[in-house]
């Protein structure tokens, strides 16, 4: 029986982490793909007679929470999971009307349109960007790969 030679998988597995494929296809989804679909919509035509909204771009930002007193802060995995949260980024949508096929560029807007789930250690992660200490001192564990969903 042949002896496989593993040295170059080994090394491969050595070198980059299990889960990176998942989260590079996610942070490529996340810078591109949802502009694509952006895009591919175009414009919206509601049942109004010369009027369209062009869809222009999104933004995401990093996950956030609004806590009861109304104040604002950023969101770690590790406190998601303590307070059954879902670790998400808001996405924001910029717009402009189209009123007889002259669009109105002095109307452009931006509007909040809803929580998009943030895996762990992509770019939109507080994590990504941590050092060891860092994540130790924030309650997050420095070993965990990411590549994973927080989900309420």
């Amino acid at each position: 029986m042949k002896k496989i030679d593993h040295t170059i998988l080994e090394s491969f597995l050595s070198s980059v982490s299990p889960v990176q494929q998942q989260i590079d296809s996610y942070n490529r989804f996340i810078h591109l793909g949802l502009q694509n679909i952006i895009a591919n919509q175009g414009e919206v035509e509601p049942n109004i007679a010369n009027f369209a909204i062009r869809l222009d771009s999104i933004r995401l930002e990093s996950p956030k929470i609004i806590e009861a007193d109304g104040s604002m802060k950023t969101l770690l995995p590790h406190e998601a999971i303590m307070r059954n949260l879902t670790y998400a980024a808001p996405m924001f949508l910029t717009y402009t009307p189209i009123i007889s096929d002259i669009a109105k560029e002095i109307s452009t807007s931006e509007v909040y349109i809803g929580d998009l789930p943030v895996m762990v250690r992509s770019d939109l992660c507080y994590t990504k960007s941590m050092s060891s200490e860092q994540l130790i001192s924030a309650g997050e564990d420095p070993t965990d790969p990411g590549g994973y969903f927080i989900i309420k």
